[in-house]
């Protein structure tokens, strides 16, 4: 379930596109007004947005949004205007190619379905002229390269059904290439993981647990470390619970001294038109209290307007 808030009676796009020039007219910029629009609009009526601001104004609204915000706010703003699979495209390569963060990498290529990885892969080379693939190979290497190579190029099932037996080989397999013998068999946990459907997955961690009374994930943190462990541990919880998975990235994201603004960020902005009602409902569940409120006390100005204004109201 999505958080993002529209209005019930919306102005139209062009309308929209004035207000937007109205607000960047004269001394500095009315930043609220910019917001208020933008922040309650959906991928496909940002995009009307967008066209009806370059017809009439000759400028793309990027580009003057770019010059007239800055700092959290410009970054949030612009990473918010595309739909999902230009944005994840971007997200991407800046990962892989300018600021190197393969945990960021690795949560948007193992976090998303088989079809968004096609979609993504194609835009990814359209608007780069480059290879996703090959911007991994020149980033990674071992197991953490191979496994998010195989996972963007293995078609998996969308659908909910398993079979139970595949399902028990499968957790014995990994009970066999982790926790029975000494060191680990790496190959077999990266073909199971990046060769299966979600609802497999979550079977499987299902089926390891009854077996052996110990819970996947804790095998695989035992087993593998570092960016490898992280790629996994996505995989995994995204196939059982992706909200769970994106409360705990945030929590991580605003714990401690300092905040981790590009991951909170880019978490908010990327869920805000997906399932952020539900990543709410985690996140209060584990921290007795609400996601809003962490972010009001992690954030100020209007970086912190147009991230609780994709958070939508506070339930709690």
């Amino acid at each position: 379930m999505a958080s993002l808030t529209i209005p019930p009676v919306l102005s139209s796009p062009r309308d929209d596109a004035m207000h937007l020039y109205k607000a960047f007219k004269g001394l500095g910029c009315d930043t609220a007004a910019v917001i208020n629009i933008l922040a309650h609009r959906d991928a496909s009526q940002r995009a009307l947005i967008e066209n009806e601001y370059k017809i009439m104004y000759s400028e793309p609204l990027t580009k003057r949004l770019s010059s007239e915000l800055s700092g959290n706010v410009k970054k949030a703003v612009l990473l918010w205007m595309p739909d999902p699979a230009r944005r994840d495209a971007m997200i991407l390569h800046d990962a892989l190619t300018t600021d190197i963060d393969l945990k960021a990498a690795a949560e948007v290529i193992c976090s998303r379905t088989p079809s968004q990885l096609q979609q993504l892969k194609q835009l990814y080379h359209a608007l780069y002229g480059a290879y996703l693939e090959h911007a991994i190979q020149t980033q990674t290497s071992g197991d953490l390269g191979q496994l998010l190579l195989a996972y963007l190029s293995t078609p998996r099932s969308e659908g909910l059904e398993v079979d139970r037996t595949m399902v028990d080989n499968d957790a014995k397999a990994l009970f066999k290439a982790g926790e029975k013998r000494l060191g680990t068999d790496e190959k077999t946990f990266r073909a199971i993981f990046s060769g299966r459907s979600r609802a497999h997955m979550a079977a499987v961690s299902s089926a390891y647990h009854n077996m052996y009374g110990n819970s996947l994930k804790k095998a695989v943190k035992g087993e593998t470390s570092g960016n490898f462990e992280h790629a996994l541990v996505t995989i995994l919880q995204c196939a059982e619970n992706p909200a769970k998975y994106f409360a705990k990235v945030l929590h991580i994201a605003m714990k401690g001294l300092g905040t981790n603004d590009k991951t909170l960020t880019r978490v908010i902005v990327t869920r805000a038109e997906i399932d952020m009602q539900y990543i709410k409902a985690e996140y209060h569940k584990k921290h007795h209290k609400s996601l809003n409120d962490a972010v009001h006390s992690e954030t100020s100005g209007h970086y912190r307007t147009f991230l609780l204004a994709l958070l939508g109201p506070n339930h709690h």
